[in-house]
């Protein structure tokens, strides 16, 4: 009888840090990488046994950097996998050979149980429980067959109202309570995975975030069956139902009564409908109805290596970034300044399109405005805050100046690219720190730096791009002519664009790019 759990999902702020420790740590495997189905450009990793089958599932969708969220009611707490009752030593002993932070071995209703805490604070149990047939496991080098991870014991979800949330679960995900201990009713399927309910009444609420499990998925055998759970929602007044087609599943999303996501998933299509069961997590699938070739989506997206493989060692610096690696590197850098709202991956996409074999950097802004980031403050729409200017002008000199040594950069093959207020905060930053850089193409600028310092940038190169319908774009003009004031060589192009970036960007940026690279 199909029941139980499909998959649960979570939320990690740290992808590399999250592969070493379910794949590298407790020997998952990786059998799916796509693009996020509500934003195509957040990674979504699943992980599960050799068969990507459901009840083995567990996914991440990647926030790198983001805010941390907190656990409390209305959201799930904890993670189990299933083991061997034997290996629970094995995996003790891993655990501090890992380094991982463990607890236990404890009892929970009369099985052997192994706290772990993961890379984002995620509570993940190994529980030893004997007779539990779901997949098949994958075997990763150092785990054997008896202590490998059989598949997804459960989960616990916090809830002030302990009985509505079992109801709910019992009626629409063939569960049956089966006991209790303490606050904890647990509530049991068909396939023998569980669902511990915490009774959580008077603590805080969950705050989404980072570092949260996001929702927990049950299994159901078909569409039809979700169709006709649906349906039955319906019947009982939930209102705010949404249905997806996920590709490899079939589900629908609603919130249990205490607040929970509750995802019901069909078992089909499967993971193996794009990809073989033998090359599993392989390859990148951007969802079809964003309708986006992978080449604009995929520098957006952290990159990371399985175990065994290379990776990217990221640097303590003043600015949050994104480092994407090229598939063949010529030794360049392009250092990348968003706009107003945009964050470090915004401009990923531009940057490989100007520099296809260059390293990019992307950087994100450190002040905010009304929750959303930029490189400085603002009084009003055109006056600035010079002192915020200045500060934080003299730490992106420093994350320059940090940058090149971590991550060896070649300052002769140094350029950057700002957009709009990222352009500003670029072009301010060479006038009060020069040196700093001597290549930078700005997109759509204007003259923010109301004194103009007394400094030489002779041998600095500065590309302007201005819209002719850009509301703003007479203002690149003052900034053309401060550069100049300053001795910096300065191309002012308008082209045919309002503010935002245009296809006539990247060939402009791309030639002016090229033939500095020849001068």
């Amino acid at each position: 009888m199909t029941s139980g759990l499909h998959h649960i999902t979570a939320i990690t702020r740290k992808i590399q840090a999250n592969v070493d420790f379910y794949l590298g740590f407790l020997g998952l495997r990786l059998v799916k990488r796509t693009g996020g189905f509500e934003d195509a450009a957040q990674l979504h990793l699943f992980y599960g046994d050799a068969t990507a089958s459901a009840g083995s599932l567990v996914s991440f969708l990647a926030w790198e950097d983001g805010a941390p969220g907190r656990v409390g009611h209305g959201a799930p707490s904890e993670i189990s996998f299933a083991i061997e009752p034997s290996a629970i030593g094995f995996w003790l002993t891993r655990a501090l050979q890992f380094g991982i932070k463990a607890s236990g071995p404890s009892l929970e209703f009369g099985e052997p149980v192994l706290r772990l805490t993961d890379p984002d604070g995620i509570i993940v149990k190994l529980v030893g429980v004997s007779g539990l047939i779901l997949g098949k496991p994958w075997l990763a080098p150092g785990i054997s067959a008896d202590e490998a991870i059989i598949g997804l014991r459960g989960a616990t979800l916090l809830s002030e109202h302990p009985a509505h949330t079992s109801g709910f679960l019992i009626r629409h995900g063939d569960f049956a309570e089966s006991g209790s201990d303490g606050a904890v009713t647990r509530l049991i399927s068909g396939s023998g995975q569980i669902i511990d309910i915490r009774d959580a009444t008077g603590f805080w609420p969950a705050i989404p975030g980072t570092g949260m499990i996001d929702h927990i998925a049950l299994r159901l055998p078909d569409q039809a069956d979700v169709d006709r759970q649906a349906g039955r929602l319906v019947a009982e007044g939930h209102s705010n139902i949404n249905v997806h087609d996920r590709k490899y599943f079939y589900s629908l999303y609603v919130r249990e009564p205490a607040g929970s996501l509750i995802e019901l998933a069909s078992d089909g299509p499967g993971f193996d409908i794009d990809e073989p069961i033998d090359r599993l997590g392989e390859q990148l699938f951007i969802p079809a109805h964003f309708k986006l070739a992978a080449d604009d989506i995929t520098p957006m997206l952290p990159q990371f290596g399985l175990p065994g493989e290379p990776r990217f060692i990221y640097r303590d610096l003043p600015f949050i970034h994104r480092v994407h690696e090229p598939e063949t590197a010529d030794g360049s850098t392009l250092i990348l300044l968003h706009g107003t709202g945009g964050n470090e991956a915004d401009l990923l996409p531009l940057g490989r399109k100007l520099g296809p074999d260059a390293l990019l950097i992307g950087l994100r802004g450190r002040s905010t405005e009304e929750g959303v980031a930029r490189f400085f403050r603002r009084f009003s729409e055109l006056t600035f805050d010079q002192k915020d200017i200045r500060s934080e002008a003299e730490a992106l000199s420093a994350f320059v100046d940090d940058a090149v040594p971590a991550y060896g950069l070649d300052t002769q093959k140094l350029a950057f690219v700002g957009y709009s207020n990222g352009a500003n905060m670029l072009a301010a930053a060479m006038l009060l720190h020069p040196g700093m850089a001597t290549t930078a193409v700005l997109l759509r600028p204007m003259r923010v730096l109301e004194q103009t310092p007394d400094v030489d940038l002779s041998g600095s190169r500065v590309l302007i791009v201005a819209g002719n319908d850009d509301p703003y774009g007479d203002l690149a003009l003052p900034l053309a002519e401060q550069l100049r004031s300053a001795g910096a060589e300065v191309t002012h192009r308008v082209i045919p664009a309002g503010h935002a970036i245009a296809t006539a960007d990247i060939d402009v940026a791309r030639e002016w790019l090229a033939d500095t690279a020849q001068a």
